[in-house]
């Protein structure tokens, strides 16, 4: 199993309205994030619980795009969200987002996942080719800006009214 991850400290926000912008989001909303870099994040398929929900992200992690589709495997109001990826079948690559607010910082944890298990471990190799170190470093880069994006981004809604 490789596993990515990357950790970001931000104030002025709950978990409960991080997570519910990524269970919301919209193309318009996702543009508004982070103009030219993400592309495009909605909803394809949604359920009340909102396990099982499909969403499509489109979105540049430093030089390389990324488009696949995700569906929730795991949700806990205001503490954690994971995605499988799809990509015609689903992935063994999951993306998970989790926050912690021991205080008033909103800690958020960004973990990529992506590995098989058992006899399936010998792929796991072949996930490195995709999963490189440059990319690895990018996907870090990334998390440590677009999240203080995001967060300015919800206060200054919220402030708005919106």
């Amino acid at each position: 199993m490789i596993t990515l991850h990357s950790e970001v400290s931000v104030q002025g926000i709950r978990g409960d309205e991080f997570l519910n912008f990524m269970l919301n989001c919209t193309d318009a909303d996702y543009q508004e994030w982070w103009p030219d870099v993400h592309l495009a994040f909605h909803a394809i398929q949604r359920y009340p619980n909102e396990i099982g929900n499909i969403v499509y992200f489109d979105e540049f992690i430093g030089t390389t795009r990324l488009k696949f589709k995700g569906v929730v495997k795991e949700y806990i109001p205001g503490r954690k969200i994971t995605w499988q990826m799809i990509r015609g079948v689903r992935l063994p690559t999951w993306l998970e987002i989790e926050c912690k607010q021991p205080t008033d910082d909103l800690h958020i944890v960004h973990t990529l996942k992506a590995g098989f298990s058992g006899l399936g471990k010998i792929f796991d190799p072949l996930i490195r080719v995709y999963l490189s170190e440059n990319f690895c470093v990018e996907l870090n880069d990334h998390a440590q800006t677009e999240f203080p994006m995001l967060v300015k981004l919800l206060i200054k809604r919220r402030e708005s009214g919106i």
